[in-house]
């Protein structure tokens, strides 16, 4: 399996209160447990369950994932910046691993 690898694309900059467009997308095989190795053998499940963005602390969008979503999820939300700051964006997996990143935004 794959180490899981976020990719984030948003804007280095914006205006105040200005509404930016956020992409992500995480390098992961989502194993739904369903399938069975070239031996017979179950493949343990292992998903990513969980993905949350916040802006300097607080919660900008959140959803949960189930075993259906596709490999390597993709999401595509909006967000309001009313000021400089960090946004922090976190996979949560089945065994608990949480994925982090980091990217910061300077209002102008």
């Amino acid at each position: 399996m794959s180490t899981p690898k976020p990719r984030v694309k948003l804007p280095k900059s914006a205006a105040k209160d200005e509404i930016i467009t956020i992409k992500t997308l995480i390098s992961h095989d989502m194993e739904s447990g369903q399938r069975k190795d070239k031996d017979g053998n179950a493949i343990p499940r292992k998903i990513l369950n969980t993905f949350t963005c916040e802006f300097n602390g607080q919660a900008v969008f959140s959803c949960n994932m189930e075993p259906a979503i596709s490999a390597n999820p993709y999401f595509e939300f909006n967000a309001r910046v009313p000021e400089s700051g960090t946004f922090k964006f976190s996979w949560v997996d089945d065994d608990g691993t949480v994925i982090t990143h980091e990217q910061d935004i300077e209002v102008k």
